[in-house]
């Protein structure tokens, strides 16, 4: 057998990259129906999606990345700690399913990315003089404002 085969993730799946997917056995997907204008279907046609993610299942993320998006997807939990995810921006469902895939897998990508380490700096010598004279300035300019007070 390919070893690449066995990388592959099953059917249903969603990709994130080639280290990184979210099983279909992770995902449990409802309908309902769709708010907004919709015409004759729209007391009829469950074409709103809700994606539920059991962000534990998530195949190939590492502990920074699962701390990340634990920290970025915190309000979105619902009481199971699953991830939630709707779409009704179509009146159509399995478009609907794609939009809400492709929230999951932006999501899941944007926790991916490690954020630079900040550098701690010191401005210059002359930019804390600048800083300086401008206080100076303006605190003169004040004070001479002061002694105008004839009402």
């Amino acid at each position: 057998m390919d070893p690449r085969e066995s990388r592959t993730p099953p059917e249903g799946a969603i990709v994130v990259n080639d280290r990184v997917h979210i099983p279909a056995s992770a995902l449990t997907v409802t309908t309902a129906r769709s708010s907004g204008p919709g015409g004759q279907n729209v007391n009829k046609v469950e074409s709103k999606v809700d994606v539920r993610v059991d962000l534990a299942a998530i195949v190939g993320l590492d502990d920074g990345a699962q701390a990340r998006l634990l920290a970025s997807v915190r309000t979105r939990l619902d009481a199971e700690g699953k991830l939630r995810v709707t779409s009704q921006r179509t009146r159509d469902q399995l478009k609907n399913l794609a939009d809400a895939h492709d929230k999951i897998r932006a999501l899941v990508a944007a926790a991916l990315i490690a954020p630079k380490p900040r550098k701690p700096t010191r401005p210059s010598r002359g930019a804390v003089e600048r800083r300086l004279d401008e206080k100076k300035r303006a605190g003169e300019r004040k004070r001479s404002r002061a002694g105008r007070g004839d009402d």
